[in-house]
C-alpha cells in the first residue's frame, strides 16, 4: 500500500515538472527584456526619425549600459534565439552603436570637405574601422550591415538602420522586437514608398528619385524583388524592376496609374549625410 502511494506521489510530481517546463528560464526568448533600455531611450529622444542628441548625451549612462549588455551573457546566447529575435537584436545593436558613436563626438565639427561638418562621416573609422563587442564578437558597423544583416536575406533591413543621417532609414521611436518584427518591417516598407524621404515620385517631370541605398545593396534587392515586378516593367533593368516591385503594393491609386504607364525615368539621389539631429530645431 505504501509502495503504491509512493509511486502515485512520484507520478504526480513528475507530471507537475512536465507541466511547468514551458515557463522555465531556458525556454524564454534569449533577448527577453534586453532591449528595454533602448526602447526607453528611443521613446524619449527620437521624434519623426530625428534625435535629440544633446539629451541622449546627458542620459548616456543608460545608453552605455545597454551597449555593454549587448555583449553580456544574455546577448551571447542570441544565436540560439528565433530568427526574428536575432534580426531585432542586430538592428537594435546597429542603431544603438550609431547613437553612441555620435554622442561620443557630439557636437560634431568636422573639416572633411566630402561631408557636411556635422556628419557622422566626420568621425574617423565610425563605420569601417572601429570594432564593437556585440554578441560575443568584435564587429564594426559595416560588418553588422554587410555580413550579419545581409545573411538574413531581407533587404528591408537596410532601410531599418538609421546610419545617423537624414538620408538613412527613419529611426523609429521604439526598438525592434522579435515578437512584432513582421509588423515593424512591413511598416518600414510602407514608409519607404509613402514617406517621401527615401523615394520621390514627380509626375510632372516624369521622374522617380530613390535613395542610393538600393544601388549600394542592389544584388539583395534584385534577388528578393525583381522577379515579382509587374509585366509592364519587363524591359527595365533588374534593379529598377526590384524597386518597382517593392513599392508597387503601397502606391496611392494615382501613383500606381502613373507608374503603370511606364513613361518615367528612375534616378538615384545623392545620399544626405547631414546628422539627423533635432537638438535646437529641425535640420
Amino acid at each position: 500500500m505504501i509502495v503504491a502511494r509512493r509511486f502515485a506521489l512520484f507520478a504526480i510530481c513528475a507530471l507537475c515538472l512536465v507541466e511547468a517546463a514551458p515557463v522555465t528560464r531556458a525556454q524564454a526568448p534569449a533577448s527577453a527584456g534586453l532591449h528595454d533600455p533602448l526602447d526607453q531611450l528611443l521613446e524619449l529622444y527620437v521624434r519623426d526619425g530625428l534625435v535629440y542628441y544633446n539629451a541622449v548625451k546627458s542620459d548616456r549612462r543608460r545608453l552605455d549600459g545597454y551597449i555593454a549588455a549587448l555583449n553580456g551573457p544574455q546577448a551571447r546566447a542570441i544565436d540560439r534565439a528565433s530568427n526574428d529575435d536575432q534580426i531585432a537584436f542586430w538592428l537594435n545593436a546597429y542603431n544603438a552603436i550609431v547613437l553612441q558613436t555620435v554622442v561620443d563626438n557630439y557636437p560634431i565639427r568636422g573639416q572633411a570637405a566630402s561631408y557636411p561638418s556635422n556628419s557622422v562621416r566626420q568621425i574617423p573609422g565610425a563605420f569601417d574601422r572601429t570594432p564593437h563587442a556585440v554578441g560575443g564578437r568584435q564587429i564594426t558597423l559595416d560588418q553588422i550591415e554587410t555580413k550579419v544583416l545581409a545573411g538574413f536575406r531581407d533587404p528591408r533591413l537596410y532601410l531599418a538602420i538609421g546610419r545617423g543621417a537624414l538620408g538613412g532609414g527613419r529611426l523609429r521611436s521604439e526598438s525592434y522586437n522579435g515578437a512584432i518584427l513582421g509588423e515593424q518591417l512591413a511598416a518600414v516598407a510602407t514608409e519607404f514608398a509613402t514617406g517621401g524621404q527615401l523615394l520621390d515620385i514627380d509626375e510632372s517631370s516624369g521622374t522617380v528619385t530613390v535613395t542610393p541605398i538600393l544601388s549600394w545593396r542592389q544584388a539583395d534587392f534584385i534577388a528578393a524583388y525583381a522577379s515579382a515586378a509587374p509585366a509592364a516593367f519587363a524591359e527595365r533593368s533588374p534593379i529598377e524592376k526590384a524597386l518597382l516591385a517593392f513599392i508597387h503594393p503601397n502606391m496611392l491609386p494615382h501613383e500606381r496609374e502613373f507608374l503603370d504607364r511606364n513613361q518615367f525615368r528612375i534616378e538615384f539621389a545623392r545620399f544626405d549625410w547631414r546628422l539627423n539631429d533635432l537638438t535646437g530645431g529641425r535640420p
